[in-house]
C-alpha cells in the first residue's frame, strides 16, 4: 500500500512538473513575436521580385513597425546607424537618421537612450557619455555608457514601448548586445514591450573563439557564448529570452522585425560605421581577431586612419611597416601617441572566417620579456583566464583552438533553437 501511495504521489509531481514546464513554454511563446512585413518561402527568402536579392534591414521596412508606434509615448534605443533608407530600396545614397523619420510620421518619441559612444557615434571607446539634448529635435538623450548601463524604473514610468535599433558587428565583447540585455531586462522589470529592428551581422558567416566563463561576467560579455557567435541581435535576443538570462529568470515581451533577404552567409557591407574605430569592411572582419589587443599593451591600429588594420608597438624589432599613432576622431589618446611603432599591416589581409590567433601570438613574442604584456582587462575581452595562461605556457594557435571545440558545439546545440535566419 505504501508503495501504492508513494507511486501515486510520484506521477503527481511529475504530471504537475511537466504541466508547469508547458506552461513556461507557452508563455515564453507568446513573449516573442516575428512581424514581416512580406511572405517567406520555404528557404526564407522573399518571393520573387525586383528587389529580391536585396538585403533590406527592418528598419526600411516601416508598415511592418509603423502600427505599433501609433498612439504609444515610446523610448528609442538608438545610435549613429540607427538609419532609414531614402527612396528606393535600391538606392545606397540618402538616408535618414531613424529618430527624424519616426518624428516626420508623428510618432510621439519621449526619450532616446544611447549606448557606448553616443548618440552620434562620435565618442571615444570606453568613454563615459553624459546625459544630454539632442540640438536637432530637442529630445532628451539618456546615456547607457556613463552611471547608468541600464533604463531605471524611473526613465521608463512615462513610456509604453522601447524600440531598439542598433547595428552589432557579432563580437562578444562589443558591448551593443549587453546594452540590448540591460535593456530588455529594464522592460521586463516594467511590464514594457519591446520592439527590435533587426539588422545583418556583417560577421554572421562563423561562430568561434573562447566561450565566455560565467565567473567572468562583465560588460564585455554578460553571456556564455563564444567570442563570435553568429546571430543578429534579434536572434541574440531570442536566445537571451529562451536560455532566461536575464535577473531573477524574467522574459521581456518582444517583438522582432526580421531583415528581408538575409542569410548568415550573405556579405553585407555596413553604410555607416558602426563605432568610430571600425572605418570599414576590413575593419569589421578582423575586430574579433585584433579586439583582443584592447586588452593588451600593444597598438591595433587607434590613432591612425586603419584602426583594427594593423597593430604594433616602438619595442617591435625594426621593421619596413611602422606607424606612428596621433590623436584623431575616435581616439584622444591612443597608446603610444607620437611614438614610432613598428608592426604588421594587415590592410590587404585575407577574408576572415575564424578568430585568427596568429597575430596575437606574434605581438606576445615581439615584446620584451619586462615588458607587461597583458593589461587589466585582458581577461574580461577573453572572457576567461585559460587564454592568458595558454599563451604564457606557449602553446600553438591551433592547440589553443582546440580547446574551445567542446563549448562552442555545446553552444551550436543552444544557438540553432533561436536562429531566425538560415
Amino acid at each position: 500500500m505504501k508503495r501504492l501511495i508513494r507511486s501515486k504521489n510520484t506521477y503527481l509531481i511529475l504530471v504537475t512538473e511537466l504541466i508547469a514546464f508547458v506552461l513556461l513554454l507557452s508563455s515564453f511563446s507568446k513573449k516573442t513575436e516575428f512581424i514581416s512585413a512580406q511572405p517567406y518561402n520555404k528557404n526564407r527568402t522573399l518571393q520573387a521580385d525586383a528587389d529580391s536579392l536585396i538585403i533590406v534591414p527592418a528598419a526600411d521596412l516601416m508598415n511592418a513597425y509603423l502600427p505599433f508606434l501609433h498612439n504609444k509615448k515610446i523610448a528609442v534605443v538608438a545610435n549613429q546607424t540607427s538609419i532609414v533608407k531614402k527612396g528606393s530600396l535600391k538606392s545606397n545614397v540618402e538616408f535618414t537618421h531613424l529618430i527624424d523619420t519616426l518624428l516626420s510620421h508623428n510618432i510621439v518619441i519621449q526619450k532616446v537612450f544611447a549606448p557606448e559612444h553616443g548618440f552620434r557615434g562620435r565618442i571615444d571607446a570606453g568613454e563615459k557619455v553624459e546625459d544630454d539634448k539632442d540640438k536637432k529635435t530637442g529630445l532628451t538623450i539618456i546615456s547607457l555608457y556613463g552611471k547608468n548601463k541600464k533604463p531605471s524604473a524611473e526613465h521608463l514610468k512615462d513610456v509604453d514601448l522601447v524600440l531598439f535599433d542598433i547595428q552589432d558587428v557579432g563580437v562578444r565583447f562589443y558591448t551593443y548586445i549587453s546594452t540590448m540585455s540591460l535593456v530588455m531586462e529594464a522592460c521586463a522589470e516594467s511590464d514594457i514591450p519591446m520592439i527590435i529592428l533587426d539588422r545583418p551581422n556583417p560577421n554572421g558567416h562563423y561562430i568561434d573563439g573562447p566561450v565566455l566563463d560565467s565567473r567572468y561576467s562583465s560588460f564585455l560579455g554578460m553571456h556564455e557564448v563564444p567570442l563570435v557567435y553568429g546571430m543578429t541581435m534579434g536572434e541574440y535576443a531570442q536566445m537571451v529570452n529562451g536560455e532566461y538570462w536575464l535577473k531573477d529568470s524574467l522574459v521581456c515581451e518582444l517583438k522582432i522585425i526580421p531583415v528581408l533577404n538575409y542569410t548568415h552567409l550573405s556579405k553585407y557591407s555596413l553604410p555607416v560605421r558602426p563605432s568610430p574605430n571600425l572605418p570599414n569592411d576590413q575593419s569589421i572582419n578582423l575586430y574579433p581577431s585584433l579586439g583582443f589587443f584592447e586588452g593588451t599593451v600593444i597598438n591595433a591600429g587607434r590613432g591612425s586612419e586603419f584602426q583594427f588594420q594593423r597593430y604594433g608597438a616602438p619595442f617591435f624589432p625594426p621593421s619596413e611597416f611602422s606607424f606612428t599613432p596621433q590623436e584623431n576622431f575616435g581616439s584622444k589618446y591612443p597608446k603610444f601617441k607620437g611614438e614610432k611603432c613598428y608592426g604588421v599591416d594587415l590592410t590587404k589581409a585575407e577574408h576572415q572566417a575564424k578568430v585568427n590567433l596568429e597575430w596575437l601570438l606574434d605581438a606576445y613574442h615581439k615584446t620584451p620579456k619586462d615588458t607587461d604584456f597583458f593589461g587589466k582587462t585582458f581577461t574580461a575581452h577573453a572572457g576567461n583566464e585559460t587564454l592568458r595562461k595558454q599563451i604564457e605556457k606557449g602553446l600553438t594557435s591551433e592547440e589553443i583552438r582546440k580547446s574551445w571545440t567542446k563549448n562552442i558545439e555545446k553552444f551550436k546545440l543552444i544557438r540553432e533553437n533561436y536562429l531566425i535566419y538560415p
